[in-house]
Order: C-alpha cells, then structure tokens, then sequence
C-alpha cells in the first residue's frame, strides 16, 4: 500500500527537506541520479524521457530539448498535461538516432514487452548516446493493473545486451534495512481511511518516522544487497565502430 497524495503533500509541507530525504532515501537517490545525469547533457541536446508521467524532471533539462513521452493511463490522479508525445513505449514515434539521451525511470516495469522497449530506446538513441533506468525489484504492486514486471541485476544485464546496449552500472537502491523501512511506511497506510485515522495518528511517529530512520542508518550493514528495493542503470548505445574525420 501506499500513502494517500494528501498526506504525502502534508509531509512535505511540515518536513525539512533534509528529513525528506532520510525517509524517503531512494526518492531522494533518483532525484540525484536524474540530476547528475542532466548535468552531463550539452546545450541543445534532445533528450527523450521515456514514461515521463507528470514530467517532474522537466526543470533538470531547461538547456536540453525534453521530449516526454506516455500512454498517459497509469495513474488517474495524475496530470498528463505536460506530456509532449503520447505512444507506447513499444513502438516509439521517433525517428532512428533522434535522441542524443534517455532516461525512463520506474517505468520499464509497466511496460507488457521491456525487452521490445529497451531495443525501441537503442534504436532512436544516437550512437554513444547514454540511457538511464531506474527499475523496480522489491516494490510494491503500483499503477495497478499495469503493472507487469520485476527486474534483477541480471535480468537486466541480460535485456540490455539483447538490446545492443552496454551496461555501465547496475547499482542496488538500497539493501535489506531500506526494504523494511519502506515496509514500515507500507504498514502505516494499512491506517488510512475512516474509523483507522486515529490509529494512523497513533502509529505515525513510530512506523513513518522512528523507524525509517533508524533502518536507514542500519542500512550501511548490508554489503551483498542481495535485498533491495531495485537498481538505477546506467547503459549506452556503442558508438559506430570505425569511422573518422
């Protein structure tokens, strides 16, 4: 389960950024991520986001061309107004080698056929062009019922090469203590809703504050990662062998 929207704007409203941040340290970790990566785009580049949602990352990219792109039917709530090209991310209305990068995060998993996705993102992607992916590996069901899939570091590593692509990093988000913090979150909003609000007041301070902290800082323990939430990818079509001035 997942916090309703109005308390999610409630925590933003009342919390430091800071604390955020240590609650939320995956959301935190792709804002980071969306960041360096923008930061990394030359002046003009077109860069495609693909299942861009809401296109909360439009503002990292205001030197680039942002091309965001959705079918638009994940989430009801959700403002689909800023989404430039609405298309399947299976058959995407681009032209090959048009994007000088792409990023789609957390959405290859609400796609019926990533494999299909990942080789249509190499082919609009110019040679050298750099791909970032956020996918989910132990998260919960969202965007119900199109949610389709989960991925594993090699899972990934395997839909990447069958795509032409070349993975640069595969890094878990998160190890076992982050899970169970997320878990802890999950388990307070079983409270939400009618006669449970009291007892989601109740049970707040400790299972959507207390607790996330202290499993976040216990996080550091695990070193195998064998348990995490999922990974943040880094992948790039190869440059065209040859070549020359």
């Amino acid at each position: 389960m997942e916090l309703e929207p109005r308390v999610k704007q409630s925590a933003r409203r009342i919390l430091p950024r800071w604390l955020l941040d240590r609650l939320d340290p995956v959301e935190a970790r792709i804002g980071r991520a969306v960041a360096a990566f923008a930061a990394r785009r030359g002046d003009g580049e077109v860069v495609l986001d693909a299942g861009c949602g809401e296109s909360r990352f439009r503002t990292l990219f205001s030197r680039q061309r942002l091309v965001g792109y959705d079918r638009g039917v994940g989430d009801p709530r959700w403002d689909y107004g800023r989404v430039d090209v609405r298309g399947d991310l299976g058959e995407l209305a681009l032209r090959d080698a048009a994007a000088d990068a792409a990023l789609c995060v957390v959405t290859l998993e609400h796609v019926p056929d990533p494999a299909g996705a990942l080789a249509e993102l190499a082919r609009v992607l110019k040679p050298g062009g750099e791909l970032l992916l956020v996918v989910p590996f132990l998260w919960e069901i969202h965007q119900a019922p199109h949610d389709f899939f989960r991925f594993t570091r090699y899972g990934m590593a395997h839909l990447l090469a069958g795509a032409g692509l070349a993975a640069e990093a595969i890094e878990p988000l998160g190890g076992f203590f982050a899970v169970l913090a997320r878990r802890s979150v999950a388990a307070l909003a079983f409270f939400q809703g009618g006669w449970r609000w009291p007892l989601f007041v109740l049970l707040a301070p400790v299972l959507g504050l207390l607790a996330p902290l202290v499993l976040g800082w216990l996080d550091g323990l695990d070193r195998e990662r064998a348990f995490t939430l999922g990974y943040e990818v880094r992948a790039r079509k190869p440059a065209r062998a040859g070549g020359g001035a």
